[in-house]
């Protein structure tokens, strides 16, 4: 009997296994009565903050001129409070609000689901990476943090490359790795930014609900998977290949 292929997944982790909402948590706790008093929900003053830090390192990244995600999202802070209606943001919020905010960023939190995910396609055979756009100490402690075991060698970051997602040249290393190997290799991801660019480079597609909500297939394309739930995403990844 011929052996069965190499079976892999890659996922991205912020926003996908791990979840934003200790920054949320940490923006209502230093600011948040200032913040509604100028009628700014703390959450959506994150998520703009998030996004607009995605831009900036996205473009820097085209532009030749990498800088590490996390030096992105702190220095952007001071300007998000301007975009947001605040006139003078350093006298609104203080340094030390915005360490307090960096540093509950580095105790993110796994999404509901994410070690079951995991733990049903490692059961299926799969070997699961990770690669992201955060420094790997930190995404490597959310997975200690949960008890999720991920071996260092599997904990892949933009950053050891200097260019970041979703430039094709960012997944091609790791996937022309795993192709070496066999078999054909899945990206999962809930940015249908992220795993649609994956896919364009020869990956497989799984995309997760769980953050966006909307796929948006109009603008971003096919997907082979696309689940509500990380772990309804994991069964239909090895159904896929059963």
């Amino acid at each position: 009997m011929a052996a069965s292929k190499p079976k892999h997944i890659v996922f991205d982790i912020v926003g996908t296994l791990v979840a934003y909402d200790k920054i949320w948590e940490a923006l209502d706790t230093r600011l948040g009565d200032k913040l509604r008093a100028e009628c700014i929900k703390p959450s959506l003053l994150g998520y703009t903050w998030l996004e607009a830090t995605e831009r900036e390192y996205t473009y820097l990244s085209l532009s030749g001129r990498y800088v590490p995600f996390i030096r992105c999202f702190e220095t952007l802070f001071w300007r998000m409070l301007w975009m947001a209606g605040i006139k003078e943001p350093r006298e609104f919020a203080t340094k030390e609000d915005l360490d307090y905010v960096m540093e509950q960023y580095l105790l993110l939190e796994m999404r509901p689901g994410a070690k079951e995910c995991v733990e049903k396609l490692r059961g299926a055979g799969f070997t699961v990476w990770a690669f992201t756009a955060g420094d790997l100490n930190r995404v490597g402690g959310y997975f200690k943090h949960a008890g999720v075991e991920m071996p260092e060698g599997n904990l892949l970051s933009c950053d050891t490359i200097g260019i970041g997602k979703p430039s094709p040249e960012a997944y091609m290393p790791l996937l022309k790795q795993l192709r070496e190997d066999g078999g054909e290799p899945w990206f999962a991801a809930a940015h249908m930014w992220d795993v649609s660019a994956a896919r364009t480079t020869g990956f497989k597609g799984a995309y997760c609900t769980i953050w966006e909500k909307e796929p948006l297939q109009e603008l971003f394309g096919d997907m082979e998977v696309i689940a509500d739930t990380l772990p309804e995403m994991a069964d239909k990844v090895i159904a896929a290949v059963s």
